[in-house]
């Protein structure tokens, strides 16, 4: 018996004709549901059925070949794609890459007197590495060089490094200090202490 046999007023219960009308229109009302329900989850990314990942993938130029990426890396992809957003600093590309490759196989780090950025990565997979090129190409600011180091062990060095600078004050009360035209204190030169 159909569930909308339940909104037919009594006179039509036992009726075999409405009976079979009420049941081939819920065969219809629950197909609409599932397309419902179906549409509702390619909305988000981690729900989106294959059609609908291929369609956002081409909707950002991305060629995918099913036959080798999982649909899980497919996705994770796209987050990742629409996540790339501006401010782009360093802890924000250290957690794209966490993201995509896992914590803690991917370091990296900036030379700003060298205009360097180094990545080194533990990844074997070409899929992610190509990933990971574009996360990197795409959010680096263009004064940045990218050089990619490929790590053979999980472990890494660190180093510390401490430098320190003086600061003269030029602005005291009752001074010839003048807004605007004397700045407020002077940087001396930089020590490395470490």
């Amino acid at each position: 018996m159909s569930k909308l046999m339940a909104y037919l007023p009594d006179l039509y219960q036992g009726v075999r004709e409405f009976e079979e009308i009420m049941r081939t229109e819920q065969v219809e009302l629950d197909a609409e549901q599932a397309a419902i329900d179906r549409l509702l989850k390619d909305q988000f990314v981690m729900t989106a059925s294959e059609r609908a990942i291929k369609r956002r993938e081409a909707m950002i130029g991305i060629q995918s070949d099913p036959a080798t990426e999982t649909l899980d890396f497919r996705r994770r992809r796209l987050i990742n794609r629409y996540s790339t957003k501006p401010p782009f600093t360093t802890r924000f590309l250290q957690s794209r890459l966490d993201y995509l490759v896992g914590t803690g196989r991917t370091v990296v780090n900036v030379d700003p007197e060298q205009h360097r950025l180094v990545i080194t990565t533990s990844i074997d997979d070409a899929l992610l590495f190509r990933e990971v090129e574009h996360t990197v190409k795409s959010t680096i600011p263009a004064n940045l060089i990218y050089q990619q180091d490929t790590a053979l062990g999980d472990r890494f060095g660190i180093e510390e490094h401490i430098r320190t600078q003086a600061l003269t004050r030029n602005a005291r009360l009752s001074t010839t200090w003048r807004l605007g035209v004397t700045p407020l204190g002077t940087a001396g030169p930089e020590v490395v202490l470490k």
